[in-house]
C-alpha cells in the first residue's frame, strides 16, 4: 500500500495496513503503526512515532527540527497517538532539548494550516481549527476547542473543556471550563456552556462551575481571595478541585 514514487529512507517500521500515498517522504527513524493513511506529498522526518489509524492529509510536514535558535541538532523526537486526523499544511515539530518531547494524543483533529511548535503537548479529542498558531512549550489539555487564526504564546496552558475564539491571543494560562475570545487581549467571557453539556455536563455539576467562576472572575476579587473563597465553599468538588489546583500551578498567572 505504498506508492511507487514515495521515498521511505533510513530505519522506517510500517504496520498492517498503512498506506503511503503519491510522492511522499518518509526518512528517518520513523515509526508508523497498522492502519494509519498518509496521503499525497506528506513529508515525515526525524525521530517519529506516529499510532494507530491517523489520517495525514497532503502536504503535511511532521518532524521537521525546531524553529529554535537554541536546537542544535540534538536528538528529540514526536509522539503522536492514535486515531488523529493532521489536514493539509499543518506542521508538527519536534522538540528542543536533549531527549525532548513533542506529544500528541489521541483522537485530535489539527485543520489546514495550523502549527503545533516544538515540545507542545497535546491531550485528547483537542480540535484546532485552520490556522492557529501554537509557540514552543504550550501544553492543551483535553477537549480543548481553539478556534481559527489564534496566536497562543509560548508556555501557555490551556485547561480542559476550554472554548477560544477566533483571532484570540492567547498570553496567559486560561482555566478550565472557559469561553474565552478577545484581539488582541484574550478575556473570560464566562463558562463553556454549549462545550460542557456536550461532555455530559448538567444539573447542579454545571451549575458548580457557573458559581465557581462568578467567584473567580466577576465578584472585584484578586486570584488569591477568589481561591481561598472556593476552598471554603466547594470542598470535595472534584471539578472544582481540579480548577483550584490548575490556577496553582500555572506559572504565567491566568486569563481573566
Amino acid at each position: 500500500m505504498i506508492d511507487k514514487t514515495a521515498i521511505i529512507k533510513g530505519d522506517v517500521k510500517l504496520g498492517e495496513n498503512v498506506f503511503i500515498g503519491p510522492y511522499s517522504i518518509i526518512e528517518g527513524n520513523i515509526f508508523i503503526d497498522d492502519n494509519t493513511f498518509i496521503d499525497s506529498h506528506v513529508v515525515i522526518k526525524g525521530n517519529v512515532r506516529i499510532g494507530k489509524k491517523n489520517k495525514i492529509y497532503s502536504g503535511a510536514r511532521i518532524g521537521f527540527p525546531p524553529q529554535d535558535l537554541k536546537y542544535q541538532g540534538e536528538d528529540t523526537q514526536i509522539i503522536m497517538g492514535d486515531e488523529n486526523i493532521i489536514r493539509e499544511f499543518v506542521t508538527i515539530h519536534r522538540a528542543t532539548g536533549e531527549g525532548g518531547k513533542t506529544i500528541i494524543g489521541n483522537k485530535n483533529f489539527f485543520m489546514a494550516y495550523s502549527h503545533i511548535a516544538h515540545n507542545c503537548k497535546i491531550g485528547n479529542e483537542v480540535i484546532i481549527v485552520n490556522g492557529t498558531q501554537l509557540a514552543g512549550h504550550v501544553e492543551v489539555e483535553d477537549f480543548a476547542f481553539i478556534s481559527s487564526n489564534c496566536l497562543i504564546h509560548q508556555f501557555v496552558r490551556i485547561g480542559k473543556y476550554v472554548m477560544i475564539g477566533g483571532g484570540t491571543h492567547v498570553k496567559m494560562d486560561i482555566v478550565p471550563y472557559a469561553l474565552v475570545y478577545g484581539a488582541p487581549d484574550a478575556e473570560i467571557k464566562g463558562i463553556n456552556s454549549v462545550g460542557l453539556k456536550r461532555r455530559g455536563f448538567e444539573g447542579e455539576r454545571l451549575l458548580n462551575i457557573k458559581r465557581a467562576f462568578k467567584v473567580l472572575f466577576f465578584n472585584n476579587l484578586n486570584t488569591t481571595q477568589a481561591l481561598n473563597v472556593l476552598k471554603d465553599n466547594f470542598e470535595n468538588n472534584e471539578d472544582i478541585e481540579y480548577l483550584i489546583k490548575f490556577i496553582q500551578d500555572s506559572k504565567r498567572g491566568i486569563t481573566k
